[in-house]
């Protein structure tokens, strides 16, 4: 039996990436496997520092750590096995 989540499981989810960005706020949408979305965001207080790589990486970031939670929860609720 499978007894950790790993950042590879998350990643193998994960189908298509797709980011938003309207002035300093920077959106990130996970397509996952069996049809479901997560999002995530990032915003600049300051636009003089705006970096749109780092507004993409941290948005997506956020989108990753809602997986963490969903997917440590299904997995928990359907007894974590190999196939989870």
């Amino acid at each position: 039996m499978k007894t950790k989540l790993t950042p590879e499981d998350l990643e193998a989810l994960i189908t298509e990436t797709t980011f938003y960005s309207h002035g300093t706020l920077t959106m990130c949408v996970l397509d996952l496997k069996g049809g479901a979305a997560v999002v995530g965001t990032s915003n600049c207080i300051d636009p003089a520092n705006f970096d749109k790589e780092m507004g993409r990486s941290v948005a997506r970031q956020n989108a990753v750590g809602k997986m963490w939670e969903l997917e440590g929860y299904a997995c928990k609720t359907r007894g974590f096995t190999e196939n989870a």
